[in-house]
């Protein structure tokens, strides 16, 4: 069995050499959001549990999401949850369409991308376009209306997920 996170890895490697940096889960020795001025983060029209919403994605098309529990200070997600959930790192990242904040949180993950203070992930089963994680494990897909969290919040609350399904 293949370690996700390597495979997604590989992915990005080869994405930061064609696309300029866009990264799922880029090595920390790699630049992210280089010469070519390509998004990091953008907006796709998909559909989420049967409705089509706008939704925060890489620049691979893969979904983006937030982990419930997280809080703007700290990723929660470690060990097997993060092979399932990698999350979108970059150095320098970029955004396209969106009107929330996009920083980085330097945590156990490197540089990793938050949105409105929310980091982000991608999950390990998506395809480009394609939400399947949607209500998993209490990942919710990132959307542009994503309230903002604080960096003193500790309860690591976060806004309802625009629609309940699943994605299965």
């Amino acid at each position: 069995m293949r370690h996700p996170k390597i495979i997604i890895s590989g992915i990005a490697l080869v994405a930061v050499a064609a696309a300029g940096g866009i990264t799922a889960a880029s090595a920390a020795s790699t630049p992210a959001a280089s010469h070519s001025g390509a998004p990091t983060v953008r907006t796709a029209s998909v559909s989420v549990g049967g409705k089509t919403e706008t939704i925060l994605v890489n620049g691979h098309g893969l979904p983006l999401y937030f982990y419930k529990p997280d809080n703007a200070a700290r990723s929660l997600v470690s060990g097997a949850l993060a092979q399932q959930w990698p999350p979108l790192t970059s150095a320098a990242p970029a955004a396209a369409g969106l009107s929330g904040k996009i920083t980085v949180l330097m945590d156990t993950h490197g540089d990793q991308v938050t949105y409105n203070g929310h980091p982000l992930y991608t999950f390990a089963d998506d395809h480009a376009d394609k939400v399947t994680g949607q209500g998993v494990e209490d990942f919710f897909v990132a959307t542009p209306g994503l309230a903002a969290i604080s960096t003193s919040s500790t309860s690591g609350t976060a806004p309802a997920a625009p629609s309940a399904g699943i994605g299965y």
